[in-house]
């Protein structure tokens, strides 16, 4: 992960001084890319532990197209979600603030997050013709990979122009395209907006596991993870933070051991504690607050 490494240090060397929405302020640039080969080993930073459970439960809430925070809560820790009274996932203050203030469910036992992530990839809503239609943007991947893979529009989108003010947050990682190219499979994920401490490792992490779930579902081999970011931004409460992360050494790559599963439903079926990163020896964790 040095790629990562050196991103957040052009960004400290290069970057310009901002306000932003959150008034937290911050170092930010626009446009950065990096390429991660996923025959390499699984691209989890190791210079901070990842919280890879979270990256797991929160993408099986994706694909399962849910919107509710709490079921987020549930996928996760894999608990009955009256039992998760307490139990905070990086959704529940977005849900808590921008959630409620938009008017939705927000109690002990539902959060919902508006037409978010899970609702865009599942049911997203458009028009064909004169009549309303919702797409289910997964199951068409899966089915064009698998039919028609030399296609260059392979792509899975989360911005919805017309929902956008109807959302607890926007889509940060907005579009991702997929490419099958001598029988692997490759993701170029466009995230418009980068929290390139607390966000970006966790992005990565997501989209490099989606590309492994869906290159076994169609049965082909890994290809290359690109990210590439808009805003690339440090927050100043991360500062001090950043700095203690780039004093340290990158350690080897862990290795993905994942369920098998033949289709969307038996994906679905699975639990975070069923993807292991083997050979995964990151260094100890470093906090910092997120801005909401």
């Amino acid at each position: 992960m040095k790629q990562y490494l050196d991103a957040l240090r052009y960004i400290v060397e290069t970057g310009e001084d901002v306000s932003d929405r959150t008034g937290v302020g911050t170092r930010s640039v626009f446009g950065y890319q990096m390429h991660f080969n996923l025959q390499n080993g699984f691209p989890a930073v190791t210079t901070k532990k990842l919280a890879w459970r979270s990256v797991v439960g929160e993408l099986l809430w994706f694909l399962e197209g849910s919107t509710d925070e709490r079921r987020l809560a549930e996928r996760t820790f894999a608990k009955d979600r009256t039992e998760l009274i307490g139990k905070d996932t990086i959704w529940t203050a977005n849900a808590d603030a921008q959630g409620k203030a938009l008017g939705y469910a927000n109690n002990e036992l539902i959060k919902e997050l508006g037409p978010v992530y899970g609702h865009q990839w599942r049911k997203f809503d458009g028009i064909e013709g004169e009549k309303e239609k919702k797409t289910d943007q997964i199951t068409w991947l899966i089915g064009e990979i698998l039919t028609n893979p030399d296609s260059r529009r392979l792509i899975l989108s989360a911005w919805n122009p017309n929902q956008i003010n109807e959302m607890a947050l926007p889509p940060c990682h907005t579009l991702a395209q997929f490419r099958v190219m001598n029988g692997k499979l490759s993701c170029q994920l466009y995230q418009r907006s980068a929290d390139m401490f607390l966000g970006v490792p966790f992005n990565i992490a997501s989209y490099s596991l989606l590309t492994h779930m869906l290159a076994q579902l169609c049965n082909l081999k890994l290809g290359t993870f690109v990210w590439a970011g808009g805003d690339c931004h440090i927050y100043k409460n991360h500062t001090n933070q950043v700095a203690q992360q780039l004093k340290r050494t990158p350690q080897n790559l862990p290795t993905l051991q994942m369920p098998l599963f033949k289709n969307l439903d038996e994906l679905l079926e699975t639990k975070p504690s069923d993807y292991i990163l083997e050979n995964y020896s990151p260094l100890e964790s470093i906090k910092a607050p997120m801005a909401v």
